[in-house]
């Protein structure tokens, strides 16, 4: 496993190759995080020099996430990923959403938050990981019951990667991570 001195988009490409490389070998669906699209982007062209011939599949944030009515990800990046093949996720955080909401609204600690917390203590990337590969699966943008390789950052940029098989979001506990690629310290 490799692990970065320092959490963070500096950690992208290496990461990626990491995860690209993996995915490869083991013939796994690779499931990216990836917020503008600048990530996805990378992956893509990465995935194209290591010969990866699955098709990608990217999580991205829902609309009004950050701005009411809007998405970060413009909609050309959107056509261009979706022209090249690629599969887009966009949907609610499953460690988050709603359940934020009830939070901050009401000042209490919910279940599904002490789940996110506790990814989060391994890593952010590792909480983020382990969302998108359940957001992917409830999508049915990868095949239930097998491994992926997952990809996800400290807020921007990619800095880790885990072999995980997910679990959809009504069973979420049931995902099982198998491998730690990397992360940051």
């Amino acid at each position: 496993m490799k692990v970065f001195e320092k959490p963070g988009p500096v950690n992208t490409e290496e990461t990626l190759r990491i995860a690209i490389t993996r995915a490869k070998e083991t013939e796994a669906e690779l499931v990216i995080a990836t917020t503008t699209g600048a990530s996805a982007l990378k992956a893509l062209e990465i995935a194209g020099e290591l010969g990866y011939s699955l098709p990608l599949v990217f999580v991205t944030h829902t609309y009004g996430s950050r701005k009411p009515g809007e998405n970060p990800m413009s909609e050309e990046t959107r056509a261009m990923l979706t022209k090249e093949n690629c599969r887009l996720v966009t949907a609610t955080h499953l460690l988050s959403g709603a359940e934020r909401g009830l939070s901050r609204k009401y000042q209490g600690v919910y279940p599904v938050e002490l789940i996110a917390d506790t990814l989060r203590a391994i890593s952010r990337g590792t909480k983020v990981c382990v969302e998108c590969g359940a957001m992917a699966l409830d999508a049915g943008a990868i095949r239930y019951g097998q491994p992926i390789v997952a990809v996800g950052g400290s807020g921007s940029g990619c800095d880790t990667a885990v072999v995980l098989t997910p679990a959809h979001g009504n069973n979420i506990l049931d995902f099982k991570i198998h491998e730690f690629l990397c992360m940051p310290r």
